[in-house]
């Protein structure tokens, strides 16, 4: 069940970056940062078995984030790829330091969820910073090695090149920096190892499975059906 429902999830999020894409061409692409930064740093909180193995859900809305800089760095430049990620920083960080301050409130006598908002952020923190430190090495990583590639294979054919290249081993930076960071202490070494691989696997076919739409994009971009 579990494994058609994190297919379900990656169609979701694929279709919601074309679609905003589509509807507000780079600014659509800017609006899906801070979305997927924030919902995936909630959905971390929540471990699942996925195709026989432990795993933190929200590694597909997260690894959807690299789509979004590649397509940017693909059909306009490294600095608004650049902007991008620094747009996802300052939404993570406000989106703690506002949650954490409403837990911070006295809840009426008639209020229900205080306990479970209280569960869920009182861990931002620490997966604030795990995400933060991750998102922004691995981020920028991805955005040199995509203009790397770019430059020395700048034919369209080689997208899936400068993607693939790009994203997969800014992959490994993100996983081995946020496990590390948000989860030691927190589980064995054995889970957190198997975390670990997980995490990068699913993210690694996030990655190959987005090769297309960066494709898409391109192509709508050269018949002007975006800005």
């Amino acid at each position: 069940m579990n494994e058609l429902l994190w297919i379900l999830m990656l169609l979701i999020n694929f279709s919601a970056i074309m679609l905003s894409y589509r509807i507000w061409g780079k600014l659509g692409l800017f609006i899906w940062v801070p979305i997927s930064v924030i919902i995936a740093n909630i959905q971390v909180t929540k471990t699942i078995n996925l195709f026989g193995l432990e795993a933190t859900l929200g590694n597909i809305v997260y690894a959807t984030s690299f789509l979004v800089t590649d397509i940017l760095s693909e059909n306009y430049t490294k600095k608004e790829a650049a902007k991008a990620v620094t747009i996802g920083f300052f939404s993570l960080l406000t989106m703690t330091i506002v949650m954490n301050v409403a837990i911070w409130f006295i809840p009426a006598d008639s209020d229900f969820i205080q306990s479970s908002m209280k569960e869920i952020f009182s861990l931002m923190p620490r997966i604030a910073l795990a995400s933060l430190v991750a998102f922004g090495f691995s981020q920028f990583h991805d955005i040199w090695a995509y203009d790397f590639w770019k430059k020395r294979k700048p034919d369209a054919k080689y997208i899936w090149l400068r993607n693939n290249a790009s994203t997969m081993v800014s992959q490994v930076i993100d996983t081995l920096l946020f496990t590390s960071i948000a989860f030691i202490g927190v589980f064995s070494i054995e889970i957190l190892l198997e975390i670990a691989l997980t995490t990068y696997l699913l993210k690694w076919v996030v990655a190959a499975a987005d090769t297309p739409f960066i494709y898409l994009a391109r192509r709508w971009k050269q018949r002007k059906l975006v800005e």
